[in-house]
């Protein structure tokens, strides 16, 4: 009884998460303009979705900010990981703390504290350009800079950068510290050990840190938000101002789009992880 009890316990809990997820997908596909009474299927609403300007722009602006955000935050999350890795452990312990601030930190702070540091970058930036132009004329400085592209590019890296260290960590950990120490005895330098030996060791930590840095970017808003200035605009971005006006159909085509989008990555990340440790637990028991 007990059992059974538990049972409908967490069906009902799962009823209620994605019952409004799955209205949502059904409704993506409704003939009508109408998000309550189904007037047949119809793919018109992906249809508008692709043929739209502004929708697909947002889509390129979210995939081209997903994409460099994560390969730079991989590489200098791996490289970082490894650098705490290699310190005391009295060295490495507060740093690790401090990195893995902006993954408990709320995502309004830190969308709040990015744009104040831009905004204090962009005057600062302002007086010096104005000092350098009077005092010679061979360069000119640009005295404006704005919130656009390349400010939602570093805020995005840098609150992707510690989900990777966190997820790069754990292998290094695990990893033999002789091997380093081998591979160098053998004539390799350290960055040929790092490439040929660490990076291998390491290699299901920074493909789930990067496929979750991709996954954190391209559901990103409220960072975007207040980084991305007037000139560019995300999907996230997108979808928020078309409520504004009337939530439409096309709306729920876009939301099942990124939602299956995430769903994919997510499952992917939970199934490379999953066939990692069957292959450790294989190794192990040979």
């Amino acid at each position: 009884m007990k059992r059974v009890s538990n049972r409908i316990f967490m069906g009902l809990v799962f009823l209620f998460l994605y019952a409004p997820i799955i209205i949502l997908i059904i409704f993506s596909f409704n003939a009508g303009n109408s998000n309550t009474i189904w007037k047949g299927f119809s793919l018109q609403w992906y249809r508008e979705l692709f043929n739209s300007r502004i929708i697909m722009n947002s889509v390129y602006t979210t995939l081209l900010v997903s994409l460099l955000s994560t390969v730079i935050s991989t590489i200098a999350g791996t490289f970082a990981a490894v650098g705490f890795y290699n310190l005391r452990r009295r060295v490495r312990e507060p740093l690790m703390t401090v990195s893995n601030i902006p993954m408990m930190n709320a995502d309004i702070v830190t969308a709040v504290s990015l744009c104040l540091l831009f905004v204090a970058f962009f005057n600062g930036w302002e007086s010096f350009a104005n000092w350098f132009n009077e005092v010679q004329t061979v360069f000119y400085l640009t005295p404006k800079i704005y919130l656009g592209f390349g400010t939602l590019l570093i805020a995005h890296t840098t609150f992707n950068i510690p989900h990777v260290i966190l997820s790069v960590m754990p292998k290094l950990r695990q990893m033999d510290r002789n091997l380093v120490d081998a591979a160098q005895d053998l004539g390799c330098t350290w960055f040929q050990a790092f490439i040929k030996v660490v990076v291998p060791e390491i290699k299901p930590g920074i493909v789930s840190g990067a496929l979750i840095a991709f996954t954190m970017s391209v559901d990103d808003f409220v960072i975007s938000y207040f980084t991305a200035g007037t000139t560019s605009s995300t999907l996230a971005m997108t979808i928020y101002s078309m409520t504004k006006k009337r939530v439409t159909p096309s709306i729920n085509a876009v939301s099942t789009l990124l939602f299956v989008t995430v769903l994919v990555l997510l499952v992917t990340i939970n199934i490379r992880e999953e066939r990692h440790a069957r292959a450790q637990e294989r190794r192990l028991n040979a």
